[in-house]
């Protein structure tokens, strides 16, 4: 399989990630600055910079983060701050409607690259290539990669976690025997969003899949799995492991066990003796992941592995039960720590692993809501609209108006994710007139994430029995101020936003740093990132916010059934 072209993206400054500054202040935030009693090292007194000694004596983790639309890789320091860092775009394949598609070489070659551009930064900042002490691994999860064992290339493009061309075969396993049970086995719901109706599709539709099953030669994993086997030379070393963070999101482990179930694997109709699939292992391990077989860092070990949501909470320090954050990337992704014990929902939300760092150490589960359209319905008004020139420039365009002028648009372009799980809901604008401007959609747009991160919000205080008190924030939507403003009054809750938002790979880090013990203890951690972040307050009174979601609810209601069971679309 030829590998797509790569492009290079420069990761933009702090500066360059600020939004346009708007033209009606946010009168509702406000600014935590860390305690004074912090050292940090970033703010060495001016015109004084480190010595070289004191260059020597200090220790960094590295982090890949490979998500739906790019892979970077940043190197930390200590407290958490980046040091270097690079970004690289990949193509996002999209051969039919509802279908999306990564080739999987360039997923490896764009890692391959963002680690070699960064580490030349770092040295040529001073520092020494062996104080790199371990690398952690985060990425986006559920998509779906199968190679040849044998060969140990790919039999066909990854499967993106957003596709939906499985519809029709969800609904063929919702009335299979033994459909009602999954939930309380890997509390997950059959839905497009798991890998395991990903590959059942691949079975059935690829005929290099299917044989290679036949012959007991497919081997399967998601791209963390895949990374990691690939990073460590392939086939020759045959690393194939996966964490429990990213296993939990295939339905073939079992939440309660943390391994594979054969009441799952029969579900399924998969034989493990037709299948390798990969081992399950803690998120923080010193061995399981192996190390980097090439490049600039070739030697330093993988020592941390956490799907792209577990690895935000980690990342923003979320290691108490009763602490969520919401990261708004291309979808938006809500995790809600929930202890030591997994919470089946009753009211339309995942149980997953939230982090497993093993060393005697108990697995720490969350509940999670999923939104498939978050950022995406950004670059939608941008690429297929054409309403603006760059995603950043989404706020400035929404403060043309001074507010949505009555339109709702149900970012449905892959149905609904959590809590609603509606699969025949199209992407649906209502409300339109001939008033309506662009400013007015795109207002719409950022008030689409807000309004479903409210009703997962609302699900979980039914699920959990308590009301979250605040909620930490990050990913790219995040950025724009009018957004957090609206998310503050629509849910009624203070938002809290770090000033540094690489919390995703940050996490990744983290557990990586716990496998070489850089850190024991999470109160080690307590005080990273904890500096100048921003708080947005409710500004609306509650009647209002409740009339506003009460509008949205209707426009759900009015957007399903655009996907007739019988449709020539399937």
């Amino acid at each position: 399989m030829d590998s797509m072209p790569i492009r290079t993206v420069p990761v933009p400054s702090a500066d360059a990630l600020k939004v346009a500054e708007p033209d009606t202040k946010i009168q509702h935030v406000e600014h935590v600055n860390a305690p004074a009693n912090i050292e940090r090292h970033e703010h060495l007194p001016k015109g004084i910079s480190e010595t070289d000694e004191e260059k020597k004596t200090r220790w960094f983790i590295g982090s890949i983060d490979c998500g739906t639309t790019s892979s970077r890789f940043l190197i930390f320091d200590g407290e958490g701050n980046p040091i270097a860092s690079h970004q690289i775009e990949f193509e996002n394949i999209y051969p039919e409607s509802g279908w999306h598609e990564h080739d999987p070489q360039e997923l490896v070659n764009s890692v391959e690259q963002c680690i070699e551009e960064a580490t030349a930064r770092f040295l040529e900042k001073g520092y020494k290539k062996d104080s790199i002490k371990a690398i952690g691994i985060t990425n986006q999860r559920e998509t779906t990669i199968c190679w040849d064992t044998n060969t140990g290339e790919p039999l066909y493009n990854a499967i993106v976690w957003p596709d939906t061309r499985t519809t029709s075969l969800v609904r063929e396993l919702k009335n299979r025997e033994g459909a009602d049970e999954l939930l309380q086995l890997c509390g997950l719901p059959l839905s497009t969003y798991p890998s395991s109706v990903k590959l059942l599709w691949l079975y059935n539709n690829v005929e290099a899949i299917k044989k290679a099953y036949e012959e007991g030669r497919l081997s399967f994993g998601t791209v963390d799995t895949w990374l990691i086997y690939k990073l460590n030379g392939g086939k020759d070393a045959g690393v194939h492991v996966t964490d429990t963070t990213n296993a939990s999101r295939t339905m073939f482990m079992n939440i309660h066990t943390l391994q594979y179930d054969d009441k799952l694997l029969d579900f399924f109709k998969l034989d493990r003796k037709n299948i390798t699939l990969p081992k399950i292992v803690p998120s923080s391990d010193k061995e399981a992941f192996g190390a980097l077989t090439t490049g600039a860092l070739k030697g330093v070990k993988i020592t941390g592995c956490l799907g792209d949501q577990s690895a935000a909470l980690v990342g923003q320090c979320g290691f108490s039960p009763g602490q969520a954050k919401n990261t708004y990337g291309t979808g938006c992704f809500l995790l809600y720590n929930v202890g030591e014990k997994p919470v089946i929902s009753k009211y339309g939300l995942l149980a997953t692993v939230a982090y497993d760092f093993g060393q005697g150490r108990k697995p720490i589960y969350a509940l999670e809501g999923s939104i498939a359209v978050a950022g995406s319905g950004v670059k939608f008004l941008m690429n297929n609209m054409g309403f603006i020139k760059h995603s950043s420039k989404i706020t400035e365009l929404a403060e043309t108006v001074k507010d949505n002028g009555g339109v709702v648009f149900v970012t449905a372009f892959s149905g609904l994710f959590a809590p609603y799980w509606i699969d025949d809901a199209k992407g649906t604008l209502f409300g339109i007139t001939a008033h309506t401007q662009r400013g007015h959609i795109a207002r719409a747009t950022l008030e689409a994430t807000c309004y479903q991160t409210k009703a997962i919000l609302d699900a979980m205080e039914k699920d959990s029995g308590h009301k979250l008190e605040g909620l930490a924030v990050d990913g790219g939507m995040s950025n724009s101020d009018l957004c957090m403003q609206t998310q503050a009054d629509i849910i009624g809750i203070p938002v809290d936003r770090p000033v540094m938002r690489e919390t995703t790979a940050l996490g990744a880090a983290i557990a990586a740093g716990f496998a070489v013990d850089i850190w024991r203890e999470f109160d080690e951690l307590k005080e990273i990132n904890k500096e100048d972040r921003a708080i947005f307050k409710p500004s609306i009174d509650k009647a209002k916010s409740d009339k506003m979601f009460k509008k949205w609810e209707q426009a759900v209601e009015m957007s399903k059934g655009w996907v007739l069971q019988n449709s020539d679309e399937e």
